[in-house]
């Protein structure tokens, strides 16, 4: 018997192992010409912690079998510093600017009966933080945005300049996304994302003498939330609707996985030709073992990995946490510190970076 779960116990970490190895194919290839390691480096946190618990099952037994996780860890090292810093930075010095990204999550609008809104708390959250740079994600504005801009306007102080872009949701109501600035705004764009409702606005901010593209972005989500429920309910209870609803919710990450790539590559020609430095922040929907996030990062600096501490998750919702939501920036400026503020007034938290400029 002994032998027998010893052999299973072999097997399964094999697999493992393999599934660990084929996430950092993810970083590589695009999902659209094959799907299945962005579906391994979703996963990718989780499957570290499973093959570290075989190496130290193995090594606690003195097995030389503790080398297959071993070795797949090491292999894709570099990878955990995109989700967890051990090591505090160092005192920087003082910021010349800061910029908060949240998704907000429409404010709860469409959360449920006696979900209420969070309208009050997040600009509560904005006031106390009081960053100079605000980016949101999800921003709902009813049948229009003047009031909640006003809103946010006064949060933030006086002076504020807006860019926001909404569009439609039935029943008059409209969403989008919005970034605010102390800062003056010297010009806007879009990018409206074909046959997605994702957004990408960016804004060209004035910082003393220099001026800066802040890009704003809520990439394609998985669209999981209208299946979520009766998906984990079906899970738990075991119904014979489990099959039929796991392979619903495999399509729709699919989908996902397709669609964002093809964002993230967009994004990537408007970052190239941006004729200022730039600054990337949202929601990528997407974690730092993914070809999407890759082909943003390339050539920019991820100012969690460069300042900060501790574990960097920005997801809190119904599924496994994970860490989706960035401030990226060009070598133009220096990032000073970074924190991922644990507010729940969404589904996200959000993020807070502060930025000196290197010239």
């Amino acid at each position: 018997m002994r032998k027998i779960l010893r052999n299973i116990l072999l097997i399964t970490n094999i697999f493992f192992a393999a599934f660990l190895l084929m996430a950092y194919l993810a970083v590589f290839i695009n999902p659209g010409d094959f799907i299945l390691p962005a579906f391994f480096g979703l996963l990718y946190p989780y499957l570290l912690i499973i093959n570290i618990i075989y190496a130290v099952i193995w090594s606690v037994n003195l097995r030389i079998y503790a080398f297959i996780s071993v070795v797949a860890i090491i292999l894709g090292f570099n990878h955990m510093s995109g989700f967890i810093r051990p090591s505090r930075p160092g005192n920087q010095g003082e910021p010349d600017f800061t910029l908060m990204s949240y998704n907000v999550r429409m404010f709860n609008r469409y959360e449920g009966p006696g979900s209420g809104t969070t309208e009050d708390e997040i600009k509560g959250l904005v006031t106390e933080f009081s960053p100079d740079i605000l980016c949101i994600q999800e921003y709902y504005a009813g049948t229009g945005g003047d009031r909640l801009a006003a809103g946010f306007t006064e949060a933030l102080g006086k002076n504020v300049e807006s860019h926001i872009k909404l569009t439609g949701r039935g029943r008059g109501s409209y969403y989008g996304i919005a970034t605010f600035s102390r800062f003056p705004v010297v010009s806007r764009g879009e990018i409206i994302h074909p046959n997605s409702s994702s957004l990408t606005i960016y804004t060209d901010i004035a910082i003393g003498p220099d001026t800066f593209r802040i890009f704003n972005n809520h990439l394609q989500s998985f669209r999981l939330r209208a299946m979520e429920r009766s998906f984990v309910s079906e899970m738990i209870e075991g119904t014979e609707q489990r099959l039929a609803e796991a392979r619903n919710v495999s399509m729709s990450l699919r989908d996902g996985f397709v669609k964002r790539a093809a964002q993230a590559v967009v994004l990537r020609a408007f970052i190239e030709s941006s004729p200022h430095p730039v600054i990337v922040a949202g929601d990528f929907n997407d974690t730092p073992v993914s070809y999407s996030y890759r082909t943003i990062r390339k050539n920019l600096t991820d100012s969690f990995v460069k300042a900060g501490y501790g574990a960097g998750f920005t997801y809190k919702g119904k599924y496994p946490p994970n860490r989706i939501d960035y401030i990226l920036h060009d070598d133009a400026i220096k990032a000073l510190s970074f924190s991922v503020l644990r507010a729940r007034h969404s589904d996200h938290y959000p993020v807070m970076g502060g930025f000196s400029m290197t010239n």
